[in-house]
């Protein structure tokens, strides 16, 4: 599926999408901590428009090109931990877990299960 053209777009554009919404939930926390929560909330709405932008043809060509909702959905939340991860470690100075490690086998038994047969 994955070797697919629709399988690469679907899934470098959700990479994509996914750096920008990992900005917008959470770069505030850094960035913007001094302002009103409805500052930071306007700026990410404004950061999360670039996500949907690109999250939403992503699920389309994904869809139209063989992906089951639900493998589109586990193939999001893989790479929702593959962008967090080195996100929180080097934009937000955040310590590496081993939790991330098991997160991680976690949602390969997802992958296994929701991509089998």
């Amino acid at each position: 599926m994955f070797a697919t053209a629709a399988g690469w777009q679907t899934v470098g554009l959700l990479v994509l999408s996914n750096i920008f919404m990992t900005v917008a939930w959470y770069g505030h926390l850094k960035d913007l901590a001094s302002k009103p929560w409805y500052v930071a909330a306007l700026i990410s709405w404004g950061i999360a428009l670039f996500e949907y932008l690109l999250q939403v043809p992503a699920n389309r060509i994904g869809y139209q090109g063989g992906f089951s909702l639900a493998q589109l959905k586990i193939t999001q939340e893989v790479i929702t931990l593959a962008v967090f991860v080195p996100f929180s470690m080097v934009v937000m100075d955040q310590p590496f877990k081993t939790d991330y490690i098991w997160a991680g086998v976690c949602l390969l038994g997802a992958v296994y299960f929701i991509f089998r047969g």
